[in-house]
């Protein structure tokens, strides 16, 4: 029987090293060639690290231990294909893939007189689930046991062969929860004392990610080492939403994506760019590095954190190719896919708070870049053309800059540029 190493591969050359975050099998599962085996987590990136060969795991290194690059972390006993099918069956592997139990977070509790009576025990409406249906939870469902501090074998459940879901999980707290207060609603009045109806006072405590980590250094960064300054205007939508509107469906027919904003902003921003060479540069010790083409970062949020993918020379590219490079890197993201290529290089970053709801910011500079645009959200406003009174969509847009590269005249200019892209959208090429 051959062993194979498992080792933690390098992910860039700045990165030497990373939090292996969890395992999607436990020691001794049969695993499958190309599939999952566990996360890694970088201070710039997410990643999947899947099998070389079928065979028979064993873990070296548990979830939540920063490890080197190169560092072994396990080992994979290889048996033919046949063998670890019988083990676990693809599709039931696919469907329920189990992972290792989450650590539970550092619960502090401040202190608290004991109650006059005891809380009563979660319900037992139905008898305990066998071992066989609390094995192969979905990490969903454990989490939020993890979370909760529930046993799991207790908890009902309702999916196929009595495994637990996720909305039993639900239900059984729910239920938890109305236990105690129907309990307390039971006793005498004066056996209820003020001090102990009151809820336990409970903080979380959980460490940074690396990604977060590194998030927390680049904004400190960009705060103390700019002289940033941000700068508004607003923008009439309806010739955009118009437009979208009418080859709406042409477009997702021709070329598998939706048209949407973005595109449009980028395009936008491309046209200013020209106009404004100085936002597209940035400071190096004493010098000014001007760039001569256009690789835009758009930033994306996850569950993570927030990621900024660039796509680059966008200067020639269509707006089909570009919504198409956006969802490319979602899907990406989604998948822990991301490599540190699709991460370097920018020379100006559009955020767009708008899809979770953000009516106006002030975006940070992503350094060593000299601008950021900030798109929010479009809502129907009354607005003045030619004398009279109108609604219009109108959505802000803000410009975060550093003012030493960039002057308060050039940073007004680059946002009427965009303001004259959007509102005249003929003036950006459409590729449809």
């Amino acid at each position: 029987m051959a062993t194979i190493e498992i080792k933690v591969p390098s992910v860039g050359e700045s990165v030497t090293e990373a939090l292996l975050a969890q395992w999607f099998k436990q020691d001794g599962d049969a695993v499958r060639k190309d599939e999952a085996l566990f996360v890694l987590e970088t201070d710039k990136v997410t990643l999947e690290v899947t099998a070389e060969a079928a065979g028979r795991l064993h873990i070296a290194v548990p979830a939540g231990s920063t490890v080197k690059v190169g560092a072994v972390v396990g080992a994979i006993d290889t048996i033919s294909a046949a063998a670890a099918e019988i083990d676990q069956p693809a599709a039931e592997s696919k469907k329920h893939p189990r992972a290792p139990e989450p650590k539970p977070p550092v619960v502090e509790k401040a202190p608290a007189s004991p109650p006059a009576a005891a809380a009563a025990a979660p319900p037992q409406a139905a008898p305990a689930a066998p071992r066989s249906t609390v094995e192969g939870l979905p990490p969903s469902v454990r989490r939020l046991v993890a979370e909760h501090h529930l046993d799991a074998s207790r908890i009902p459940g309702s999916g196929p062969d009595g495994r637990v879901t996720k909305g039993d999980v639900l239900r059984y707290i729910e239920q938890a929860k109305a236990a105690p207060a129907a309990a307390a609603a039971a006793l005498p009045a004066e056996a209820v004392c003020p001090p102990c109806e009151g809820p336990a006072e409970e903080v979380t405590r959980k460490p940074m990610s690396p990604i977060r980590k590194r998030i927390a250094e680049r904004l400190l960064k960009a705060r103390q080492n700019t002289a940033m300054l941000t700068t508004f205007n607003d923008v009439d939508m309806s010739a955009v939403i118009e437009l979208r509107q009418r080859y709406k469906e042409p477009f997702q027919q021709k070329y598998g994506v939706s048209l949407g904003f973005m595109s449009f902003f980028i395009k936008a921003s491309v046209e200013a760019l020209k106009a404004i060479p100085a936002i597209n540069a940035y400071i190096d010790g004493q010098d000014i590095v001007y760039h001569h083409y256009y690789h835009i970062g758009v930033a994306v949020g996850s569950e993570k954190g927030l990621v900024v993918p660039v796509i680059r020379h966008v200067d020639r590219l269509g707006f089909a190719q570009l919504e198409q490079a956006i969802n490319a890197f979602v899907v990406k993201i989604k998948e822990n896919k991301l490599a540190l290529a699709d991460l370097d290089g920018g020379t100006f970053t559009i955020t767009n708070g708008g899809v979770f709801g953000s009516l106006l910011s002030t975006p940070i500079l992503n350094t060593p870049q000299s601008g950021i645009l900030g798109m929010h959200r479009v809502d129907r406003r009354p607005v003045a053309i030619n004398d009279q009174v109108v609604i219009r969509p109108v959505m802000y847009v803000a410009l975060s800059y550093d003012h030493r590269i960039v002057d308060g005249r050039e940073a007004v200019t680059f946002l009427k540029h965009i303001k004259e892209c959007i509102e005249n959208p003929e003036r950006i090429m459409m590729e449809i």
